[in-house]
């Protein structure tokens, strides 16, 4: 028995998020284990670094599976890459260590969230971007963002999902916010995250951002310990995994 370590990039447009689900909508892990059903003619489960949610995109999820083969890497590789929809493709497999376990083994996680902040939006971009037409001052909202960086508690900045139990502790190492012409990109390093973590500490940093939010809120927000308290949650569409460490 073998244990592979896939890297993967999707777009998660027309995806209805990373898992398997029951009722058969189209998901990754799904595309993933089809090809791994005619190759080997078996199911082999696909476990992966993390879930996406619906619409979310990745440049560098990481995921594993374990089967008994002589298959070599490039080979297994290619019959992914042949077989896959247009929308996913395998950028590597590696033979990896038995121990390795793509979510367990994981010490953290890089996602970066993209805004278009201009007057009007992008025919080109709308899937890869959350469209914000209000005028964003980005000095506050750097300032702000600097109240998140540590150990904290994000049980204001965690939606409830009964399918993910576990304490709201986390640990960020960075939380960048960067213009770059009229695109705002916030890079956000940590070694776990929270159901819609990323996506609620940007929305409400945009709100902070458009003045919805007096200075000094997100401190409030950690503190108060409740999802009613924190801004609403941003388009799924901006977020995009882009590195898994080990």
């Amino acid at each position: 028995m073998k244990t592979f370590k896939l890297t993967l990039e999707y777009d998660g447009t027309d995806f209805n998020g990373w898992q398997l689900q029951s009722n058969a909508r189209r998901t990754v892990q799904g595309e993933l284990e089809a090809v791994l059903f005619k190759i080997f003619r078996k199911r082999v489960p696909v476990i992966g670094s993390g879930r996406t949610d619906s619409g979310v995109h990745a440049r560098g999820q990481v995921a594993h599976f374990r089967a008994v083969t002589d298959m070599p890497c490039d080979e297994i590789q290619r019959a992914f890459n042949y077989n896959l929809p247009t929308d996913v493709t395998v950028l590597s497999v590696e033979e990896a260590d038995a121990r390795f376990h793509a979510q367990l083994s994981a010490k953290r996680k890089i996602y970066t969230y993209t805004v278009l902040n201009r007057s009007y939006s992008s025919a080109l971009l709308r899937r890869h971007c959350c469209f914000f037409p209000r005028k964003l001052n980005i000095r506050l909202m750097k300032t702000e963002a600097a109240a998140f960086i540590g150990c904290r508690d994000f049980s204001s900045f965690a939606n409830v999902d009964p399918s993910r139990k576990g304490d709201a502790i986390r640990t960020i190492y960075r939380l960048e916010v960067k213009k770059r012409g009229d695109m705002v990109v916030f890079l956000i390093e940590s070694d776990g995250f929270l159901y819609k973590m990323v996506r609620n500490i940007v929305g409400t940093l945009l709100e902070i951002g458009s003045g919805r939010f007096p200075p000094g809120s997100a401190i409030k927000m950690l503190g108060a310990k409740d999802r009613r308290a924190a801004g609403v949650a941003a388009v799924p569409q901006g977020l995009c995994l882009e590195e898994v460490k080990y």
